[in-house]
């Protein structure tokens, strides 16, 4: 797992064909808005969270956000548990995210 800034986060995503978007968030907080192609999985389910992160492709890069980072910093320590090898968390979240939010479909 790696601790990227705002800057290093959004760089590389641009830059990664391999890369997939996850937001670890509740309901309610994605419903204020989400990152665009993010996929959804809300880090409080516990073990239906492991669950729908295991059906995940492992080959993927996966940069994760939540609102200021700590989830979706334990979510890439889960992900790394489950074999994932790449995980990049989004330092400081939404709360400082100046990308680019659309509304969740």
């Amino acid at each position: 797992m790696e601790d990227l800034t705002q800057e290093e986060w959004a760089e590389q995503l641009a830059n990664d064909d391999n890369a997939v978007v996850l937001d670890v968030r509740t309901d309610d907080e994605v419903a204020e808005g989400i990152i665009p192609n993010a996929i959804h999985i809300d880090i409080y389910k516990g073990q239906e969270f492991i669950d729908e992160i295991e059906e995940l492709d492992k080959s993927k890069n996966y940069y994760v956000y939540c609102r200021s980072g700590n989830r979706s910093g334990k979510a890439c320590q889960i992900m790394e548990q489950l074999g994932f090898e790449n995980a990049y968390n989004l330092e400081g979240g939404m709360l400082e995210w100046t990308g680019d939010v659309v509304d969740k479909e």
